[in-house]
């Protein structure tokens, strides 16, 4: 396991895992965590050997926000290009999978939802807060809850700044999973599935459902098909079929 002081990053399996490690705060969103994030994001894209990608937070929260100490010296948790906690703006484009624990909330539920699939412990609180401080909700809650829930929901959080459970978040196509042991651990479970597919196939797929929703609709199998059709045509496309064919688990290549 590597440290960065604010962010641990580990390895398994194919499964890049990146821990927001400031307990003590809440795990709140400093300048030196998204840079962090931001390299680990960077080597997750980068990297053959590593498919999918866990976010999550030590000590029992998933991320409380921006650091508002920081915020009053000046310091912004925003990279360059990548936007807050080193990833909204700029998601990695490999899948990855949030892993929360206890409180999801202002750029904390921003990080999750920046993430393509989410896994929630039960006790799990989501939320955007920010006009209870007078403050907007501006590293994406505003902008990317309703294409994520229905607008009148993310109406009610974005004004209210009440939080929501687990069940309704759930309800609502919010959270993939309820999980009643270890968020972590039901990620783990997530990944490794997404894992065992064909790294290409994936990566395009994830590319088409983020993209496709502002292609018009007469172009949409055209620019489809240019994303897929070297997909079709790759060593692993082959791979696939012969393993199913031989009745044996597929050797991915990525090519």
């Amino acid at each position: 396991m590597s440290d960065t002081q604010e962010v641990l990053t580990e390895t398994e399996d194919g499964v890049l895992i990146v821990t927001i490690n400031r307990p003590e705060a809440k795990n709140a969103m400093t300048k030196a965590a998204s840079e962090a994030i931001a390299a680990a994001m960077d080597r997750l894209d980068e990297d053959d050997g590593l498919r999918v990608g866990i976010l999550t937070g030590a000590g029992g929260t998933f991320c409380s926000g921006m650091d508002l100490k920081g915020f009053l010296r000046g310091e912004s948790p925003v990279v360059e290009g990548r936007g807050f906690g080193g990833v909204v703006q700029a998601p990695p484009k490999k899948p990855l999978i949030a892993a929360v624990e206890g409180y999801a909330l202002a750029g904390g539920l921003e990080l999750m939802i920046a993430c393509d699939l989410v896994v929630a412990h039960k006790e799990a609180k989501f939320g955007i807060p920010e006009v209870k401080r007078g403050l907007v909700a501006a590293a994406g809650g505003v902008m990317m809850l309703p294409d994520q829930i229905p607008e009148r929901i993310a109406m009610e959080l974005a004004l209210t700044g009440d939080f929501m459970g687990t069940e309704r978040a759930h309800a609502i196509g919010l959270i993939n999973t309820i999980a009643d042991g270890s968020a972590l651990d039901g990620a783990k479970a997530l990944a490794a599935k997404i894992a065992a597919n064909g790294p290409l196939a994936v990566r395009v797929s994830k590319q088409i459902i983020k993209e496709s929703r502002s292609w018009a609709m007469e172009d949409r199998y055209t620019k489809q098909a240019q994303l897929i059709a070297p997909v079709f045509v790759s060593e692993d496309a082959r791979e696939g079929a012969a393993a199913f064919a031989e009745k044996r688990a597929p050797n991915w290549k990525g090519k």
